[in-house]
Formats: structure tokens, sequence, C-alpha cells
């Protein structure tokens, strides 16, 4: 069986993260599947999504340590074709990724006690998201 369901957020910012956890486990509810996979997949070149404790000093350290190894205002390709300021956006969204599957077990998703979906913000400028959650499995 498979269920599909959407999340839609806003994010303010570059860096900014959002806890998904809550709503990816009640899209996994929803769709009454016990067993199986659930992926969440970020619709854009230039957000990511990534398991980690969502805590206040990682959700700092994350943005910074990417800032750090991709900076903004470095020369990139990107801009020097599109001249919006956000190469090192693209870039860091693909080191991370768009997606992140989850092992769901007895309607549940198997996580770490501290590891939480968390959603980042890459681009340069707010956007309004849209996150596609797919579970698989019966």
């Amino acid at each position: 069986m498979t269920y599909q369901d959407t999340i839609s957020i806003s994010t303010h910012a570059t860096g900014a993260m959002n806890d998904l956890t809550h709503g990816v486990q009640a899209i996994v509810a929803q769709s009454r599947i016990e067993t199986g996979l659930v992926h969440v997949f970020n619709v854009g070149s230039t957000a990511s999504i990534v398991a980690m404790e969502f805590e206040s000093g990682l959700v700092a350290d994350l943005p910074r340590e990417l800032d750090r190894l991709l900076p903004p205002g470095r020369h990139y390709n990107h801009e020097a074709a599109w001249h919006d300021g956000n190469g090192h956006s693209h870039l860091q969204a693909s080191m991370l990724g768009p997606g992140l599957t989850v092992p769901v077990k007895a309607g549940k998703l198997v996580l770490g006690t501290w590891q939480q979906i968390c959603h980042l913000e890459c681009d340069v400028r707010p956007r309004q998201r849209t996150i596609v959650v797919t579970v698989l499995g019966d």
C-alpha cells in the first residue's frame, strides 16, 4: 500500500530549521501502514531534509558550518549565470540532500531518542515550501 500527503511550511531566511517529526508521524498514522518506510522529500533545490537532534545548539551549528564550507559571497558560476546570490544555497542543499527515508514499525517512525526529521532552508530569501511525505508498506 502507498499513501502520500504534503506538509507546507513558510521559511523566513537562510538557516531556518523546522522540526517536521510530528507532522510526518501524523501522516504515517493517517496512512494506517504498520510496517514499511516513509520518505520525506523537499520540493525545490535550495533546502534539505535531515535527521538530527532538533535543539538550539545544533540548529545554530549546522547552518554556520555549511556557511563555513560553502560561504555566501564566494564566486559561484550559478551566480554569474543567474545573479540571484544563492549559488551557495544550491550547493549546501545538494550536499545534504532533498530527502530522507525512515523505517515505520507498529505504525510509528523508527527514530532514536534524540533524532528528529528536520527541514533546513538554505536559500537567501523567505520561501513557501512543500514537503512530500510518501508512506509505503503494509
